[in-house]
């Protein structure tokens, strides 16, 4: 007698539920091993697609920006304020927009962007310092200011 372990046993079942129904891994099954890095399909094999670049650790990225949001950064960069990063900056203000989009009253907004404004002030300094509340507010009021002027 042969004592079957439990991923065999769940790859036999496996198996046989596929012959018994009928299916089968045909040509819209495909595998992307041995496929060149640079490149993968869709599964359909009609159009191939770019994959983000390998970045070696403790590297960043390069951000690609659309004018709109150029336009946003650079009005952050103008009012004085310094989010920990570009793409912080860039999520705080999607956020005033996906909040308005919403039809979220000012209040509502407010509350829905202040703690990550506090969040990022937090962020953006060498030690954790909690950032005095009139700087977040006036912080805060800027972004939102500043994003529905420039992205919504």
């Amino acid at each position: 007698m042969y004592l079957v372990g439990p991923l065999t046993a769940s790859a036999a079942v496996a198996c046989a539920a596929l012959v018994v129904s009928g299916c089968g891994m045909g040509e819209d099954v495909m595998a992307t091993i041995g496929m060149p890095s640079e490149t993968t399909t869709d599964g359909s094999g009609a159009q191939p697609f770019a994959q983000a670049p390998v970045v070696a650790p403790g590297e960043s990225p390069e951000l690609v920006v659309t004018p709109a949001q150029r336009a946003f950064l650079d009005a952050v960069d103008d009012a004085g304020l310094t989010p920990s990063s570009d793409l912080s900056a860039l999520n705080i203000g999607s956020c005033v927009c996906q909040a308005k989009a919403a039809k979220q009253n000012d209040q509502e907004v407010w509350d829905f962007i202040l703690p990550m404004v506090r969040g990022d002030a937090r962020d953006s300094f060498a030690e954790p310092v909690t950032p005095p509340a009139g700087q977040v507010n006036a912080e805060t009021s800027d972004y939102i200011r500043i994003a529905t002027e420039t992205l919504c």
